[in-house]
């Protein structure tokens, strides 16, 4: 049998990394070539941030592609593929296709105005594209994974299983990941998005986070008692990049060190975060949504401090509360009310039988 219970150390990841993706997006603006990729830029950089911010880029996409993997392996538990490809449709591909009309075109509004550029309409994923990539690992690796669920006393969840006993093991997990890395030899291992690089490296970590939940415990006890080892390799490798490289290190050490990165974050969460909490109920909820529009919020506040006579770590501080402040009053005023908008944004349209299921509703504003 597969898992089928909720981990909770693996809803807080990943409301923490979209949580750092929104704050990672924002310090692109303060960077002097933040323009050059389609973000709103201050005249004034502040390019100390980069030094954190490489810190974590190399991991914080790779991190959510496999925790969706894992999400897939707990969903197949307790659903057929028809019910599978029909929930992920609702959730993704349905988020994904508003997204791209009627999401995406309003902070490329935003973008064009600042610049006074020609007001046009464009239909691009930017940041959705995220959602395609994990429609397309449903659909191509769903008769693999249900294969595997049949099978799941066989002795591919036994060496699977055998693998993840053992630190060594997680290490040889990351071959595939530095192979990617040379055959497809991105300009930047950090440039994830639409392009074959972060197709494939997404497959593989989707892949794998399927693979460490149905192998069992193995895993998580394995970055449970050697997460000291894992944080010293990786913090040892970014040091490593930081002094000799400047950061821009070989694409398969890089891929070396996110794996590393990902086994500690994985390892400290399992003994510090899995445990429930009114937080955790609330902010799992809010976190897709917010995803979705955070790129509004960081335009708006871009256009509206960018200009002004600030300290730009000022600048930084003010533009991070505006967006976070947008995304959850319009999540919480807008999107969790209108039942129309919910499935738009990833969310289920309660069924309320009666006044007191409509209070019990995780809400800032009660």
């Amino acid at each position: 049998m597969l898992p089928t219970g909720r981990r909770y150390d693996i809803d807080w990841l990943r409301v923490i990394a979209i949580g750092l993706l929104i704050i990672y997006h924002i310090a692109i603006g303060f960077q002097p070539w933040g323009v050059l990729i389609g973000f709103i830029q201050n005249n004034e950089p502040l390019e100390a941030i980069w030094i954190p911010m490489s810190m974590l880029n190399i991991w914080r996409i790779p991190l959510l592609f496999f925790i969706s993997g894992m999400g897939v392996c707990f969903a197949i538990g307790r659903r057929n593929w028809k019910q599978l490809l029909f929930e992920r449709s609702q959730r993704i591909l349905l988020p994904f296709v508003f997204g791209i009309f009627a999401v995406v075109p309003l902070h490329v509004f935003l973008w064009q105005h600042y610049y006074h550029q020609s007001i046009e309409y464009i239909v691009n994923p930017i940041h959705l594209w995220f959602l395609g990539n994990i429609f397309i690992y449903v659909l191509v690796l769903s008769p693999l994974f249900f294969y595997l669920k049949k099978k799941s006393s066989g002795p591919i969840r036994k060496w699977l299983s055998t693998i993840f006993k053992n630190p060594i093991g997680l290490f040889l997990m990351t071959i595939p990941f530095m192979v990617e890395a040379i055959m497809i030899n991105p300009e930047a291992f950090e440039i994830y998005a639409m392009n074959f690089h972060g197709f494939w490296l997404g497959l593989l970590a989707f892949l794998s986070g399927f693979c460490f939940i149905y192998s069992g415990v193995a895993f998580w006890q394995t970055v449970l008692k050697w997460r000291w080892l894992f944080f010293t390799v990786a913090l040892s490798l970014y040091l490593f990049r930081l002094m000799i490289f400047d950061l821009k290190g070989p694409n398969y050490l890089m891929a070396f060190e996110s794996n590393m990165w990902i086994f500690t974050i994985f390892g400290f969460g399992y003994k510090y975060l899995n445990r429930p909490s009114k937080a955790l109920n609330y902010l799992s909820q809010a976190a897709y949504p917010v995803y979705i529009i955070h790129m509004i919020f960081l335009y708006l506040g871009s256009s509206i401090f960018f200009p002004l006579n600030l300290d730009p770590a000022f600048k930084f501080v003010l533009t991070n509360l505006f967006t976070v402040l947008g995304c959850f009053l319009t999540y919480e005023l807008i999107i969790v009310r209108v039942n129309v908008l919910r499935p738009l944004f990833g969310l289920k349209v309660p069924e309320y039988k009666d006044k007191k299921s409509f209070k019990s509703m995780p809400s800032l504003l009660k």
